[in-house]
Order: C-alpha cells, then structure tokens, then sequence
C-alpha cells in the first residue's frame, strides 16, 4: 500500500457543497471503516478539502475520488498526490501494512 494525499478542490458554491455534506461524510466514514483512510477535512479557508489514505495504486485512488457523492454531483474535483513514507510516526505503523 501507498500513501496519497487527496486534495477536494470545490467548483460550486461553498452553500452548494454543504447541501451534499452529509452524503460525502458517509461515503468517507465507510472509507474509515474499511481501513484505508488516515484523515479528512476541510482546508482552510473551505475552498476543498484534504483526505490522506493507503490505497494498492493510484487507480485505487482515482476510483476512489470518483465514487465520492462530491464527485458525481460534479460538486469537486480530486487532485491526487502519491507518496512513499519513508519516515512516519511509530503510531503509524499499523496502519501503513
């Protein structure tokens, strides 16, 4: 598994992408349940978010991005970074296997 760096970049209206806030939350939350993502939020200020999680590969990744309730209501748009941790936090450990 791979790290990535997920950046939400939003292309509607912030009140837009709130009314579908909800229904992307629950979409991440199975993504939680499923062990492969690490973190998620808004950017500051709220013009996207960010979501870091392992997937196998980067198609993994875009499949990912492209199931999102963000993405079929063509409410954002995913920028995907990959990445190698050669270092981490020891309390990731477990999660990066």
């Amino acid at each position: 598994m791979t790290l990535f760096v997920c950046l939400v970049h939003y292309t509607k209206p912030l009140e837009q992408v709130t009314e579908r806030l909800q229904e992307h939350r629950e979409y991440l939350k199975k993504g939680y349940e499923r062990g492969i993502l690490l973190a998620s939020g808004p950017r500051i200020p709220k013009d996207g978010g960010i979501i870091i999680g392992k997937f196998a590969n980067k198609d993994e990744a875009l499949a990912f991005a492209a199931n999102d309730p963000y993405t079929h209501y063509d409410l954002a748009k995913y920028e995907i970074l990959e990445f190698e941790p050669v270092l981490h936090a020891e309390i990731l450990k477990d999660f990066l296997k």
